[in-house]
């Protein structure tokens, strides 16, 4: 999977910019605050519905401006090519997929595969279970389509029990029966999909782990519903009927789902220094763009924010040697080109004031 080309207009300090990357690592140069991690950002935002940076969707727009767009068009390996758009205007979001105006946002992620090494990638490791949650499901979109339809009922099931559970005279447990009942049978779906995910995604995880933090021993994750898995979700809910009425809100669930990390020489994530935080989010990262290249027969673009500041030279050099070996296509930022990529074959785009411009 590759850009073909790259549109972006009114995002940030970005007021108009149209490029070609290359079919495989390209690096965006420039100094700091002329819109680099912007234009991953955009590729970004086809792949996810949202930016990789803190905040809402709405603090994207560039300033002065009445709306933004994101629009690119995308190879798949089988020569496939989809044409993709994300933009705002008049306060709403709409999506395009094929010059489909109706599309919906999930329709949009489904078609682009865009992972992030990125400052805060830490958060994967050290960051709240809004983060794991985030990583699983996102993999689930991509490799496992009736995820997307349990997901969906899930998430229309638990509004509507949450606005029930907020009525001012107390729910009636016989209008919370059908949507507890509905909750239950797609949570434990969702909760058996991450399990497995989470079983598959392992080895290609540890692969690259191996490899970035050995000294800290044999690596492994365990899956946490959300619930107590002790009863089934539907009797949980019952259960917890007067706890959740008194807190205005489900407090078990998938939505509740996390996964803990954990080495043979260092079982809390508490043990781990910043430093190693960074690069147990890059091996998960890496581990789920490899478990989709086996599933879809492609690999993800990768994208590498600010590359020379966020791992030593050593590191650097390991992560261009994978990627080098694999038909991904790339994005890396930085004030000058990793010295990593000195003597590789590599497109170069210079980034000043929100413009971009191809370097020979």
């Amino acid at each position: 999977m590759r850009f073909q080309t790259l549109r972006i207009a009114g995002l940030r300090c970005i007021a108009s910019v149209s490029l070609s990357p290359a079919p495989g690592i390209n690096v965006f140069v420039g100094p700091n605050g002329a819109g680099k991690t912007s234009v991953l950002e955009a590729a970004y935002l086809l792949s996810h519905g949202r930016s990789f940076r803190a905040g809402s969707r709405d603090v994207l727009l560039k300033r002065g401006d009445a709306q933004l767009s994101v629009f690119a068009e995308i190879a798949a390996s089988d020569g496939r090519v989809r044409r993709l758009g994300l933009g705002k205007e008049g306060g709403r979001w709409r999506a395009r997929v094929d010059g489909d105006d109706s599309a919906s946002l999930g329709s949009l992620v489904q078609e682009c595969a865009v992972v992030c090494f990125e400052p805060g990638s830490h958060d994967l490791i050290a960051g709240s279970s809004e983060e794991r949650r985030r990583y699983m499901d996102w993999g689930l979109f991509h490799v496992e389509h009736d995820f997307v339809s349990q997901w969906r009922r899930y998430q229309r099931a638990l509004k509507q029990r949450n606005a029930l559970l907020r009525r001012v005279n107390g729910p009636d447990p016989a209008l919370l029966a059908p949507w507890e009942a509905e909750l239950a049978v797609s949570g434990e779906a969702m909760g058996s999909y991450r399990q497995a995910y989470l079983a598959s995604v392992l080895p290609h995880i540890q692969a690259f782990m191996t490899a970035v933090l050995p000294e800290l021993g044999a690596f492994t994750v365990r899956y946490r519903s959300g619930w107590d898995e002790s009863m089934s979700l539907a009797d949980v809910l019952v259960s917890r009927r007067t706890r959740d009425v008194a807190r205005g809100h489900t407090t078990a669930g998938p939505h509740r789902g996390d996964f803990a990390v954990s080495f043979e020489h260092a079982p809390l994530r508490e043990h781990l220094s910043r430093g190693q935080e960074k690069l147990c989010a890059l091996a998960c990262l890496l581990g789920q763009a490899s478990l989709f290249a086996e599933s879809r027969g492609e690999w993800p673009v990768v994208c590498l924010d600010d590359l020379a500041s966020e791992l030593d030279r050593t590191h650097q050099a390991w992560v261009v040697e994978q990627l080098l070996g694999r038909d991904a296509q790339v994005f890396i930022t930085g004030t000058d080109v990793p010295s990593a990529l000195a003597d590789q074959p590599i497109a170069v785009f210079h980034v000043e004031q929100g413009d971009v411009t191809g370097l020979l």
